[in-house]
Order: C-alpha cells, then sequence, then structure tokens
C-alpha cells in the first residue's frame, strides 16, 4: 500500500478520506453552480445538443482527460488518464419544451426551451465529481481512481442511453452511478432505494377509423369518438380487475385527436398515452388485455381499432451493493436523518436503465430546494433547484466512486 493510501484508508470505522473529498468540492462549488447557471440559460432539447457539448469540449481543453464525442456531435465520454476506466458517471444534458416563467437572472434565454426536469444540475454535478476526483489524485499523484463521466444527450426520448451504449460507453465499466433531483426533499437529504426504483414504461397508440357523417345525423355515421370514448372507459375499468392488485399498472392518456368542426363526426380519432409497471411480465400482460378490449369495442361499434406500442425505458433495478455504499457514504457525509429510505418504486420513466442492461448501477434522489411546500414539481415552468444540493451531490457521488474502488481493489 502506498503512502497516500495510508493517509485515506479508514482506520477506525470512519472514512476520512470523505472530509478531504468535500473540502476539494466545496473550494469548487462555485465553479460547478456557474456551469449549472450557464447550461440553465442555453437550454437545448433533446436530440439537438450541439451548443452544449461544445461548451463542455471546451471545458475540458484545460484538463488531462481523454474524451470522445457521441454520436452525432452530441454528448461526451470523458476518461481519467491513464488506467481504462473501471466505474461511470451519468449526467444527462438535454432540456424540454417548456416555456421558462421565472423571475431569475440565469433563467433560460432560449424561447420555449427549459431545464425544467435538473439536467442542467445532472451535468453539472458529473462534472463537479470529476473536477474532485482530478483535484484528489493531483494531491496523491500515486493514486488514481480509473472513472469514466458521461455527459448524455436525450434522456427525455430515451435515445441518449442507447446510443452511448452503442458507441461504448459502459464497455469493460463495472459500476454505474447517477443521480435525480427530487424537489420533494430538501437540501442536504437523499432519497435511496435498493431493487426497482422506477417503472418499464411504454407509450400506448390507438387509432379508431370510423365513418364521418352531419352531427344531426349520427345513424349515419360509424362514430369514433364514441368507440374511442367506450375503449377509454373500459382499459380503465377491465384493466384494474383483470391485473392482481399487488402489482401496480398505470395506464394514463394524455393526447385524443380527432376532426375539425364541433357539428360534423370525424372519420378517426386517435389516442396517445402511456403504460407503465414494475415487471415486463405484467406489461406484456396489459398490452394483450387492451388488443383485447380493442376487438371487442371494435366489433360492438363498426369501428377498425388498431393498438400499438412502443417499448420506452425499462425499469431501473438498482443494484443492492451500490446503494448500499452510497447510503453508507451518503450517511457518513449528511448523518443518519440525511438519508431517507423510498418506500416505493416511481412509475415514472428513466433512460438510465437502458446502461443497466450491460452494467450493475444505481440512482438516487437529490433533495434541491430549501422548503418542500409548495415547491415547483419537475417539469413546471417555475421549477429551480437550491444551488447548495449542487456540492451536496456531487460529494455523495465522488465519495461514492472512491469507496466503490476501495472495496474493488483490496486498498481498505
Amino acid at each position: 500500500m502506498t503512502k497516500g493510501w495510508e493517509v485515506f484508508v479508514n482506520q477506525q470505522g470512519k472514512r476520512p478520506w470523505l472530509q478531504e473529498i468535500s473540502r476539494l468540492v466545496d473550494q469548487r462549488a462555485g465553479h460547478i453552480r456557474d456551469i449549472r447557471r450557464f447550461l440553465h440559460q442555453h437550454p437545448e432539447p433533446s436530440g439537438e445538443e450541439f451548443h452544449t457539448t461544445a461548451f463542455f469540449l471546451e471545458k475540458l481543453k484545460e484538463l488531462d482527460v481523454r474524451t470522445v464525442v457521441g454520436p452525432g456531435n452530441r454528448g461526451l465520454i470523458i476518461d481519467a488518464p491513464g488506467k481504462d476506466p473501471l466505474i461511470a458517471i451519468r449526467g444527462d444534458i438535454d432540456g424540454l419544451r417548456i416555456q421558462d416563467q421565472k423571475n431569475t437572472s440565469y433563467c433560460s434565454q432560449s424561447e420555449g426551451l427549459m431545464h425544467a426536469c435538473g439536467h442542467d444540475a445532472h451535468a453539472a454535478i458529473a462534472y463537479g465529481t470529476m473536477l474532485a476526483l482530478i483535484d484528489l489524485s493531483k494531491k496523491f499523484p500515486e493514486w488514481s481512481v480509473p472513472w469514466r463521466v458521461l455527459l448524455q444527450p436525450a434522456e427525455e426520448t430515451n435515445r441518449g442511453a442507447i446510443e452511448l451504449v452503442k458507441a461504448g460507453a459502459v464497455d469493460g465499466i463495472q459500476a454505474l452511478m447517477s443521480l435525480h433531483m427530487d424537489p420533494s426533499r430538501e437540501t442536504g437529504t437523499i432519497g435511496v432505494r435498493s431493487g426497482a426504483f422506477t417503472a418499464d414504461c411504454n407509450e400506448l397508440e390507438v387509432q379508431v377509423l370510423g365513418r364521418g357523417a352531419h352531427a344531426a345525423r349520427p345513424h349515419e355515421a360509424c362514430d369514433p369518438i364514441a368507440a374511442a370514448a367506450q375503449l377509454i372507459s373500459s382499459i380503465f375499468l377491465f384493466i384494474p380487475r383483470g391485473t392482481d392488485s399487488q402489482d401496480p399498472v398505470v395506464v394514463s392518456f394524455g393526447q385524443i385527436q380527432a376532426g375539425q368542426n364541433p357539428n360534423v363526426i370525424p372519420d378517426e380519432v386517435i389516442v396517445r398515452g402511456t403504460l407503465r409497471t414494475l415487471d415486463l411480465r405484467i406489461s406484456e400482460n396489459t398490452i394483450r388485455h387492451l388488443e383485447r378490449l380493442a376487438r371487442g369495442v371494435a366489433e360492438a361499434s363498426g369501428t377498425a381499432i388498431t393498438v400499438s406500442h412502443r417499448h420506452g425505458p425499462p425499469g431501473v433495478e438498482n443494484d443492492p451493493e451500490l446503494t448500499k455504499i452510497v447510503r453508507e457514504v451518503s450517511g457518513e457525509l449528511l448523518g443518519r436523518e440525511g438519508v431517507q429510505e423510498i418506500s416505493r418504486p416511481s412509475m415514472g420513466g428513466e433512460d438510465f436503465a437502458n446502461y443497466l442492461q450491460k452494467v450493475s448501477g444505481v440512482m438516487f434522489r437529490l433533495g434541491c430546494v430549501k422548503n418542500t411546500q409548495n415547491a415547483p414539481p419537475l417539469h413546471s415552468p417555475l421549477f429551480d433547484i437550491d444551488e447548495d444540493s449542487l456540492a451536496v451531490g456531487t460529494k455523495v457521488l465522488a465519495g461514492s466512486v472512491v469507496e466503490w474502488y476501495l472495496r474493488h481493489t483490496n486498498c481498505g
């Protein structure tokens, strides 16, 4: 064991090296905040993160790192110099098509675009984690954690992780860590959960083809609106009755498109929504049930109904060992009260799960508001964070990376 390791390795059940990481992150806190604010002012939608990628590329010129630009010149794969990386950190970089309604000095300068899901913070924290690990290795040159940072595009469209995996982002990687901002938790706290963390998601589209007619003569029509309404009601009634009550199934519809005039029954209705479960098998069974219901309504109404689906992100399954590492490191950094167990999985989707088809990983929730009372939720035009949470997330990720490396290289 080298002298550098002797300084950091735990001798009395504590992790004294966490104090050094905490100090290094505090020194970089202003820089991390400035990066987050720049990103917040200049959001780019999924698939168009060219300037965001270029911004980070320019920053990386100052550092001794190895960099690969992602497919389509969007996103980055950043490696520590030297050894091949073993553990990776992921931060997403895409914004949303939402108009920022905040009144702050750093609100979005792009019309109709906003970082309303905290991806600006995720990216800044991932970058800050990289800086902390670089600073640590400079202080102890004989010690170097072989890390990788993924700055990922297109999380919101479930494409970015798939693109980076195909580009080799997790080749040789043994562990992957990430976080998500959580305005339901206060700054200085995190939410952790082993096992099922988010839902398996599918996008649904239902096409109902009928025969139009004047509204005064509905008997001359095969009314697709009536059929669509009946199908939606049947789904909400019979899907829960056909599923084990212990298996969560959420079917929601967010779009109904039909017709041009209030006095004309249209020929076609399109209904779009999502299906969310915690088990791929249950998702498949539910889709078959939807198709049976559609056939029944079509037969009764004389319409033609087609149900199509596109599989979105699978569910995030947090690795127990990695979750334990995050829990223990956070407990030492934040105190026992700062680590909150998440009792149930979220029924939201998260494309981080696409990496986990290839590598073990963990995601945790990062508290990001001073007061949870009336805090705007994710995807709100008023969403914002307490920027003190940036340093908290950076310390937890950097500390967890080091802890994992210590455990897996027999240095501790």
